[in-house]
């Protein structure tokens, strides 16, 4: 009886002693995983930058863009094929030019189904990147297009057309002219470079999603090659704006020094045309790759939050709308090029119509092509339009 009245009091201090730890866990929180996720940075992977709202207008625009496109640059297609009898480098160009167009459309309506289905991709994600680059190559096919376009009219304007007509590959025993000897170089190196982006694996690839916002922490040489793209797209830009100013300053300078000429007020109109041609361009490229810096720097970004992203993303998508505006535009840059496309063009929908365009004949007599091959304009102006 003793000893057990002894041990009561170890046994009672004992509990009391396990209750009050028991009491101390319960009531004070866990500070560890707090301390953790607060030194985790956020995952930029896991944030989600879909936006419901987008999806209905996006999947409307592409459809419009896709089926004015379409028919627009079938048409000039048509034209350079089988009805334009001129053999020249800028009917060299046009008709590259509306290939790429009409590759990046092909490419739409995967992006039309995507956006109705509630952005989910079916296909796979190899399939998503053939589909995504092959947009963006022919994209970027179309502005190195347009600037051979600009550069060979001021070679013309220079008086350069022999010279430049001689860089094909005569001295490999091939006659070909160095238009075709440009453009094969750069669907080449485009195809070269479409590869590498293709079997390269992303970051995170989720066979469900496709065209959305994708980090480039581990696949750095993605951004970094894109960043390439927009470098080469400024300079193209500069050497477009340089070649039309100075090809429109020189019709201005002309119409102007010589009023009395028969054709002066049509270079004036001309000298305008080119300015046109460089406010498609600015307008449809221009907002893109001004933002495309700071797109590729949210790629880059591993602390970025997922509002920043979602943002990012939201701007890119209404800028590359602008973007693949383009291609419905081009072929009116076509037709503004070159007054013999636009002659035979009228041409050969007043014979498929079998009814007469009361302004066909304003159109035609301010062709560029007649309009600067009068012998008493200068040698340089003669050659600056096709």
């Amino acid at each position: 009886m003793t000893s057990s009245n002894a041990s009561s009091p170890i046994l009672v201090n004992t509990a009391l002693a396990h209750i009050s730890l028991f009491s101390l866990s319960a009531t004070s929180p866990p500070t560890p995983p707090i301390l953790i996720s607060s030194v985790v940075p956020p995952n930029p992977t896991s944030c989600s930058v879909d936006d419901a709202a987008l999806r209905l207008p996006l999947a409307v625009v592409y459809s419009l863009l896709f089926l004015f496109g379409l028919v627009g640059n079938l048409f000039a297609l048509w034209v350079f094929l089988f009805v334009h009898s001129s053999r020249n480098s800028v009917r060299v160009f046009l008709i590259n030019c509306a290939v790429a167009d009409l590759v990046l459309l092909a490419c739409l309506p995967f992006r039309i189904f995507y956006h109705i289905i509630g952005n989910r991709w079916l296909l796979g994600h190899v399939a998503c990147k053939l589909v995504g680059n092959l947009f963006y190559m022919n994209m970027y096919i179309s502005i190195m297009l347009l600037g051979l376009i600009s550069l060979d009219r001021y070679l013309r304007l220079k008086g350069k057309g022999r010279a430049r007509r001689g860089l094909g590959l005569r001295r490999c025993g091939c006659g070909l002219p160095w238009s075709w000897v440009a453009c094969g170089a750069l669907w080449g190196l485009s195809l070269a470079a479409l590869v590498p982006m293709i079997a390269t694996a992303e970051d995170n690839e989720d066979n469900q999603k496709c065209f959305q916002f994708k980090q480039r922490r581990l696949a750095r040489g993605k951004a970094y090659f894109n960043a390439v793209l927009v470098a080469l797209f400024w300079f193209v830009f500069l050497m477009l704006m340089l070649s039309y100013a100075k090809i429109a300053y020189r019709l201005m300078k002309v119409s102007r020094g010589k009023p009395d000429l028969p054709n002066a007020q049509r270079y004036e109109r001309t000298a305008k045309k080119s300015f046109f041609v460089l406010f498609l361009f600015t307008l449809c490229f221009g907002p893109y790759h001004a933002f495309r810096p700071i797109y590729i720097l949210a790629q880059l970004n591993a602390t970025a939050s997922c509002e920043y992203l979602r943002v990012a993303d939201h701007i890119n998508e209404i800028m590359l709308l602008f973007s693949a505006f383009n291609s419905c535009l081009d072929p009116i840059m076509y037709f503004l090029l070159s007054g013999s496309v636009r002659k035979t063009a009228l041409n050969a929908l007043e014979h498929r119509l079998g009814n007469r365009f009361f302004f066909q004949n304003e159109v035609t007599s301010n062709s560029s092509t007649t309009e600067f091959r009068r012998p008493s304009l200068p040698l340089a102006l003669s050659r600056t339009v096709d």
